[in-house]
């Protein structure tokens, strides 16, 4: 059964149970030797480098660090550390004892941390290397699939497969069908194949139907890696010599409330709600490189939402039963249009456009946060740029109109486009589908908007007084 534990998403590679980094230059290896008797909760053994939560969390925090602390790496060899093996996929015994809000969570925050690699090979010039030094199965070919190249070590023995359909009727987690067929280039008929073959396919034949990009015999195996990996890293673009530290997590975890630096959490458990406020900081902060560079991890931009994403994550984990998520901002709106301002103008700077990357992973994860989410625009509230975006992710959005306390709400360049959700829209441009170009009519003159102006433009839901506003979100929370 599930821990009554809560589980974190914060680590360091001092304290990974199941990965290992070795750097050469600008080919960094990550190595994949799962401890057996490691599991997230008892009662599973994590056999044949197969998988859990534990694992994943892992895995997440090491692509982070990649981007962020080690600019100097230009591609990534993933492997296996234990002998002819790659990777058995995620662990059976875990997900037999898990309930089904814990699967559905689970599979999504490995895709989630699947993204990110091809995210990284995309926006950080990080290029990915599959090594598979044995059979890799289930989520571990999916995990392959994710890289940028994929080779098959030739022994006669080693296959990749996809044996979710045939040995337990279901379909590949997270994300393998389609990464086959879309980004592989498989052929349907084949992938179809390939699916519903459990042993799998190796060799010529795995080349041949474009499963991987090459297969070689064991005694030229690592040299070949080696070489792949060169070749990319020669073709990627060098960022910055050296990156920043990735230092933990300012937080505290309560009964009914987890708290940082500048996101809080309060959990009402009795009427299943939560309310997540992320505070803007005092002043805009630092606005050139090198200050920014000084500044690191402390960044508010990059803290902040280093700090929402940890508490999205505990949310949809360690509290199952929140239904609905109260979102809430508070702090000057002036103070993040100059913040805009900064990632805006500062685009084509490593550092920022890793900020930029951050920020636009952790609102898709917000996106596909299953609890339904409201966004409450009162008095105090700092609902402008990058902050709105959590308002545009929400389902409804509710402003309170009163005189005596103006409330007010702003758009930037970065809800242009700077943030795209998983299907390469903004969030401007979904909310305005029926309205080809509104988007881009409200973003070419960058303004505040307020109660009035914000209903008449459809920038949110509900605008109502002061007598109204409560009770239009208390009866909406019961729905």
């Amino acid at each position: 059964t599930e821990s009554s534990v809560p589980i974190s998403f914060e680590t360091d590679p001092e304290h990974y149970k199941h990965w290992k980094f070795e750097f050469d230059g600008p080919v960094a290896r990550l190595i994949m030797a799962v401890q057996e008797d490691a599991p997230q909760r008892p009662g599973y053994e994590l056999k044949l480098n197969s998988y859990d939560l534990g694992v994943d969390i892992e895995l997440a925090d090491a692509i982070q660090r990649l981007r962020f602390e080690h600019p100097e790496v230009r591609t990534v060899i993933v492997t296996g550390g234990i002998d002819r093996t790659f990777c058995a996929g995620a662990n059976i015994h875990m997900l037999g004892s898990s309930s089904h809000a814990f699967k559905v969570n689970f599979c999504k925050f490995t895709n989630e941390t699947r993204l990110s690699i091809e995210d990284a090979s995309r926006l950080s010039g990080q290029k990915y290397v599959a090594a598979l030094n044995g059979p890799c199965a289930g989520g571990g070919y999916e995990l392959a699939l994710a890289c940028d190249e994929i080779v098959l070590v030739d022994d006669g023995n080693s296959t990749v497969s996809l044996p979710e359909t045939p040995l337990l009727a279901v379909l590949p987690g997270t994300g393998g069908l389609t990464r086959l067929v879309d980004k592989r280039k498989v052929r349907r008929d084949r992938a179809d194949v390939f699916c519903t073959t459990a042993e799998g396919i190796k060799g010529r034949r795995a080349v041949q139907w474009h499963l991987v990009d090459e297969v070689v015999p064991r005694s030229r195996f690592e040299g070949r890696v080696v070489e792949r990996a060169r070749t990319l890293a020669e073709s990627s673009p060098a960022r910055a010599e050296r990156g920043i530290e990735w230092t933990a997590l300012d937080k505290t975890l309560e009964d009914d409330a987890v708290r940082y630096s500048t996101v809080e959490v309060t959990i009402d458990r009795e009427e299943r709600t939560a309310t997540l406020t992320v505070t803007a900081p005092p002043e805009v902060g630092p606005s050139d490189p090198e200050s920014i560079r000084a500044a690191g991890a402390s960044w508010w931009a990059i803290r902040a939402f280093r700090e929402l994403d940890d508490a999205l994550c505990h949310l949809r984990f360690n509290e199952p039963e929140i239904g609905l998520l109260l979102l809430r901002t508070a702090g000057d709106a002036e103070v993040v249009l100059g913040i805009d301002a900064v990632l805006d103008g500062l685009a084509g700077d490593w550092l920022v456009d890793e900020t930029r990357g951050l920020i636009s992973r952790v609102l898709r994860r917000l996106d596909l946060t299953a609890k339904s989410m409201f966004a409450l625009v009162e008095p105090g509230s700092c609902f402008a740029g990058t902050l709105f975006e959590i308002a545009l992710a929400a389902d409804r959005s509710y402003m309170l109109d009163d005189p005596d306390r103006p409330v007010s709400i702003a758009v930037s360049a970065m809800n242009g486009g700077a943030y795209a959700m998983s299907h390469g829209m903004s969030r401007m441009q979904v909310r305005y589908l029926a309205e080809p170009g509104r988007a881009g009519e409200i973003l070419s003159e960058p303004r505040s908007y307020d109660p009035e102006e914000a209903d008449e433009a459809g920038l949110v839901t509900v605008v109502a007084d002061d007598i109204d506003n409560e009770d239009e979100v208390r009866v909406a929370s019961l729905l």
